[in-house]
């Protein structure tokens, strides 16, 4: 029996990814493949929304006081974009190999509606927070997952029979033992998806000035109301959480892109420099200019 590893690996070596360090979008919009072969420190960084599979490889989240360890053959739900802390544990000889698959939310939205229609109300609301956990991937899902990364592999598969298995994975996962991030996703008016709604404007104009105020407003809460609801979510204020944002992809730019000090300041919206580099060096624990000659 072929292991979701085993899979994995043979679509590294299809698509010519065995030296890849870092994430490569896939032939599917929203499906990205992710491999390592250098452990990591604990080091800040932002994830992305989605469900993250791990088919080989450890990696250890930590989030506020949260310590979330997930390896082979597990997976997680990330409702909504997180700041947070992680180190890697791999080696050439047994590299992270993952996929991370987004969650379109109409179809979440349609499958929501299919399953609970209105004669069945949903399940009820947990804690707004909807935690972190890391669970083992059930065999349906494994499945589906190996069939997703086949199908990866060639173009015509990928267009013809991807976005049915886009459609199964989102199933297997809203049924199954981290479905509730999901449903909490779909309730229009719940405060998880008021904040999440917030947190997709913060990362698309994290370069603007964003004032706690106009974000509350957006999320149809006051000050005080919001400030709680945010912190629950995302273990952070909203200025932390805009502050590091900010930085972590001032790192991107930096060691990514190659952009200097100055530029990358200014492309996340500051405008002092020497504030930048303070702040900066508080967060990565180095200034940017070591990152720079990194």
């Amino acid at each position: 029996m072929t292991t979701l590893a085993a899979a994995m690996g043979r679509f590294a070596e299809q698509a010519g990814l065995q030296q890849l360090e870092g994430v490569v979008e896939t032939r599917l919009p929203g499906v990205r493949f992710f491999r390592a072969s250098r452990s990591t420190p604990r080091q800040p960084l932002t994830y992305q929304s989605g469900i993250l599979i791990m088919g080989q490889g450890n990696k250890i989240i930590h989030l506020g006081e949260q310590q979330v360890a997930y390896g082979p053959g597990s997976y997680l739900v990330v409702g909504v974009p997180l700041p947070l802390e992680c180190e890697a544990q791999c080696s050439a000889e047994v590299p992270i190999l993952g996929l991370s698959v987004a969650v379109d939310l109409q179809r979440l939205h349609e499958q929501v509606a299919r399953l609970y229609p209105p004669q069945a109300p949903m399940a009820p609301c947990r804690a707004i927070e909807c935690g972190l956990s890391s669970a083992r991937l059930p065999t349906d899902l494994d499945s589906a997952c190996q069939r997703l990364l086949t199908a990866l592999a060639s173009p015509v598969e990928a267009a013809i029979l991807g976005p049915g298995l886009l459609e199964e994975i989102l199933f297997r996962v809203l049924t199954g033992e981290q479905g509730h991030v999901l449903l909490e996703l779909a309730r229009h008016d719940g405060h998880y998806a008021r904040i999440a709604r917030v947190l997709g404007r913060i990362h698309r104009e994290y370069a603007e000035p964003l004032t706690v105020e106009s974000l509350a407003g957006e999320a149809h809460m006051s000050v005080s109301t919001f400030h709680r609801a945010f912190r629950q979510v995302t273990r952070v204020s909203p200025l932390q959480y805009m502050k590091q944002i900010r930085l972590n992809r001032a790192r991107e730019l930096i060691q990514r892109e190659g952009r200097g000090i100055a530029e990358a300041a200014a492309l996340v919206g500051y405008n002092s420099p020497s504030q930048f580099s303070r702040e900066y060096k508080r967060h990565f624990a180095c200034n940017p200019r070591g990152d720079q000659a990194a």
